[in-house]
């Protein structure tokens, strides 16, 4: 990508570029402070050094890059004329953390059939701007938009995505795009071959990501009826000492699965959203990718947990025992919290079931030697989580 005259761009052109576009596009100025710099430096850094991008996957990027910019301006602009939204109290009941691909996304969509209680949903989520309730027209238009990209998305995707992510417009969303403001979101490393971006991830501080989050939280439920929220995220299983600083009374929910079964399905979902935008994308960089981060995550959570206090927030679910029979397993959760579970709400709960079985959208298979996974290396990085909780991943 080259600038006007043909000038190669820099880190800092390409960012000044994007920043420049954000404001032009919107007509505002203040994005609340600079804290997001230093990850969209890496960011950018990472993708003109390293990326391999196709056009169509180039183009993808740096929409996503630019989304977070806009959105953060809309947001800053929202709080400059409503300074009233920072009194608003923002309570996270719990967030669903643990590995991916262990039965957490069906569970959180589950949960999100509560009405008592406040979910991250798909169309508010990239798109927070206005706030949800002020203005019933607008967010039609934003729930139709959204359905409609869905439904573009579901044509256009390997029939083995879908048979990952079930999802609508109005689902439970994982908070990518609101920690993306800080240019601290996992889902960037499934955009590109990005290894620098990935391994400063891995290491950032989250805690301004986690604040600016806290801010969106406080605009999206400003006009809402439900304030106690329920999230669910397994990229913040690397960092919940930060987690705990800014969303102190927060307990969670971790669903566990053999990792044998979990990595070669991780891996195969990152492929699958990498290649078309990646041509030549190397299984195997894709396959360390998913060991080194999920490893990390998995030996921060463990020493997280050895601490008495921090162990007693958790409510564990086995992967096995929930697809048995989840309303009891939910069940079990709600007693664990000290919520009403009513009939009304297992009867949505069971209604999605129906609606959403496993197979779907056909049968996930994968293969673990593509991405160089083997017992060996499995049992050396997994081999804590697998003792500490066996019973669980049978």
């Amino acid at each position: 990508m080259t600038r006007t005259g043909g000038t190669a761009p820099t880190v800092a052109s390409r960012i000044d570029d994007l920043v420049g576009e954000a404001r032009a596009r919107t007509g505002l100025d203040d994005f609340g402070g600079d804290t997001w710099r230093e990850g969209l430096e890496v960011l950018i850094g990472s993708a003109m050094a390293e990326s391999a991008f196709s056009d169509m996957g180039e183009a993808g990027f740096y929409r996503a890059v630019l989304r977070a910019l806009t959105n953060r301006l809309k947001v800053e602009d929202w709080f400059r004329r409503h300074p009233e939204i920072d009194e608003q109290v923002v309570e996270i009941e719990f967030l669903g953390v643990g590995l991916p691909r262990t039965g957490s996304t069906a569970l959180s969509h589950l949960l999100g059939e509560d009405r008592a209680f406040r979910n991250l949903r798909t169309w508010e989520e990239g798109d927070p701007c206005p706030p949800p309730g002020v203005d019933p027209s607008a967010d039609d238009e934003r729930i139709a938009a959204t359905r409609m990209v869905l439904e573009m998305a579901h044509g256009h995707v390997a029939a083995r995505l879908r048979s990952m992510l079930p999802q609508s417009a109005a689902s439970p969303m994982e908070d990518h795009n609101l920690v993306a403001m800080e240019f601290k979101a996992q889902f960037f490393t499934v955009m590109g071959r990005i290894p620098t971006y990935a391994d400063w991830f891995a290491h950032c501080d989250m805690e301004p990501a986690y604040r600016y989050e806290k801010r969106v939280l406080k605009l999206l439920q400003w006009r809402t009826g439900a304030k106690v929220w329920r999230l669910k995220c397994p990229t913040h299983t690397m960092f919940l000492d930060t987690y705990v600083r800014v969303f102190g009374e927060a307990r969670f929910w971790q669903t566990h699965r053999d990792v044998s079964k979990v990595l070669p399905s991780v891996c195969d979902l990152y492929y699958t959203l990498l290649e078309d935008a990646n041509p030549g994308i190397d299984p195997l960089y894709v396959g360390e990718l998913n060991m080194e981060q999920w490893s990390i995550a998995m030996d921060r959570l463990l020493a997280f947990r050895r601490d008495p206090d921090n162990d007693a927030r958790f409510f564990d679910i086995g992967f096995t025992e929930f697809q048995a029979d989840p309303i009891s397993q939910i069940r079990r959760l709600y007693e664990w919290l000290g919520d009403e579970l009513t009939q009304a709400t297992v009867d949505r709960m069971l209604a999605w079931r129906a609606d959403n079985p496993r197979d779907k959208h056909g049968t996930h298979t994968y293969d673990a030697v593509q991405f160089g996974i083997t017992e060996e290396a499995l049992a050396q990085r997994f081999g804590l989580y697998r003792d500490r909780f066996a019973p669980l991943l049978v």
